[in-house]
């Protein structure tokens, strides 16, 4: 039986093997599902009300991280 690595070789023509398709595609739907999650969690700060100013710097702190994990999956 081949291990993953042998069978995740490109084939000849140049294209992908229909393991590494296989993984792609399951990188692709686990960066979709962490960007929904970073999603929600950033409209979860947005839709909270404060008038307490230390309350307020850590939900901008937390959206400012959100937003850039955000902009690191692309």
């Amino acid at each position: 039986m081949a291990n993953a690595i042998e069978q995740s070789e490109i084939t000849p023509g140049g294209s992908m093997s229909e393991v590494d398709k296989r993984q792609a595609n399951l990188r692709r739907a686990d960066e979709m599902r962490q960007k929904q999650a970073l999603n929600l969690q950033r409209e979860n700060i947005l839709s909270q009300r404060t008038s307490n100013p230390a309350r307020r710097a850590a939900l901008e702190a937390a959206l400012a991280q959100i937003e850039a994990q955000i902009e690191a999956l692309g």
